[in-house]
C-alpha cells in the first residue's frame, strides 16, 4: 500500500529527531508535504540529554527531500505561540494548506519526587510538554477550518499520560494533560470533520530515553550502568519481551491516524506500548 496520505500537509513539532524526525519521514513516504520546526536549542538547564541541533533539523530536510517530497523548516520554541503561528502560516503558504497535525516536541529532564522538584523543571515540563501542545493546536486550528477538508490532529503523549511512574510527577503530570488537550479539542472540532486522537508510546528508543539519566533512574543499583544493565529493568514493564519499541513503531500509528483509514477514529489514547498498560 502506498500513498495513504498522498496530497496532503502535515505539520509536526520536535521534528529535528527521534520520534519527530520520524513522523516526518513515515508521512513523507506515504506522500504528504511536510511543516517541520524544532527548538534545536537546549531548554531544560537540568537534563543530561544533548539537545538536537540545527543540523539534526537539516537532515531531517534532506531525508524528506530524498523521497521527492517538499518541505519547510524552521528553528522554533513551541512555548512562543508568536513564532509557531509564524512559522505555520509560511508553511502553509509555500505548500498550500494543511491537513495533518503532529504535536511532538517534549523534553525529559528531573528524576525527583514531586515534592522536590524544583520549580523550574517543573515550569519547564509544563511549558513545553503541555502548553507547547496547546500551543501547536491553536496555531493550526484556524488552516485545517479555513482548508474545509477536516484534518487530523495527533498529540504526543505517553503510557505516562495514562497511569503513574515515580520520580517524573511532572512528567506524568504533563503528559496526563495531553490526553485533557486531545478529548476536548476532539469534543470541539469534530463538527468541523477534524479528528484529534493521541499516541502513547511506552520507552522510545530515541535520545530522550537513550541517556545517561535514564539508565541511572532505571538501575539506580549500579554506579555506571549501561544499556544491556537498562534493558534488564525496562522490560519489567512491559508484557512483550523488549525494553522498548523504535521511533517507527510510533510512527506507523501516527500514519494510521493521520490517513482516511482513521476516519471515525476520534478521542482516543492509542497505546504503542508493549504491554505497558497491561502491567
Amino acid at each position: 500500500m502506498g500513498g495513504r496520505v498522498e496530497g496532503k500537509v502535515a505539520f509536526i513539532t520536535g521534528a529535528a529527531r527521534g520520534q519527530g524526525r520520524s513522523h516526518a519521514v513515515r508521512l513523507a513516504e506515504e506522500g504528504a508535504d511536510i511543516i517541520a520546526v524544532d527548538v534545536c536549542a537546549p531548554i531544560s538547564t537540568n537534563s543530561e540529554i544533548p539537545p538536537a541541533t540545527p543540523d539534526d533539523l537539516v537532515e531531517t530536510a534532506d531525508l524528506v527531500k530524498g523521497l521527492n517530497r517538499r518541505i519547510v523548516t524552521a528553528e522554533v520554541d513551541v512555548r512562543d505561540f508568536a513564532a509557531l503561528d509564524s512559522a505555520l502560516r509560511g508553511g502553509v503558504e509555500q505548500l498550500g494548506g494543511l491537513d495533518i497535525v503532529v504535536a511532538n516536541a517534549g523534553i525529559g529532564n528531573g528524576g525527583q519526587t514531586l515534592d522536590k522538584t524544583s520549580e523550574d523543571d517543573w515550569t519547564d515540563m509544563i511549558d513545553v510538554n503541555l502548553s507547547g501542545v496547546w500551543k501547536t493546536v491553536k496555531a493550526a486550528v484556524p488552516h485545517l477550518l479555513s482548508g474545509g477538508r477536516g484534518g487530523s490532529i495527533i498529540l504526543t503523549s505517553s503510557v505516562g499520560g495514562l497511569k503513574p511512574y515515580p520520580h517524573t510527577g511532572h512528567y506524568i503530570a504533563a503528559k496526563h494533560g495531553v490526553i485533557g488537550l486531545m478529548r476536548t479539542f476532539a469534543v470541539e472540532l469534530g463538527q468541523h470533520s477534524i479528528r484529534v486522537n493521541a499516541v502513547c508510546p511506552t520507552n522510545v528508543n530515541t535520545p530522550l530515553f537513550m541517556n545517561e539519566g535514564t539508565k541511572k533512574l532505571f538501575r539506580p543499583d549500579l554506579e555506571n550502568p549501561g544499556v544491556d544493565d537498562l534493558a534488564v529493568a525496562a522490560q519489567f514493564m512491559h508484557v512483550l519481551p523488549v525494553g522498548w519499541v523504535e521511533p517507527i513503531d510510533i510512527s506507523n500509528a501516527v500514519l494510521f491516524l493521520a490517513s482516511d483509514e482513521s476516519r471515525y477514529v476520534t478521542g482516543l489514547p492509542v497505546t504503542v506500548d508493549a504491554g505497558s498498560m497491561l502491567k
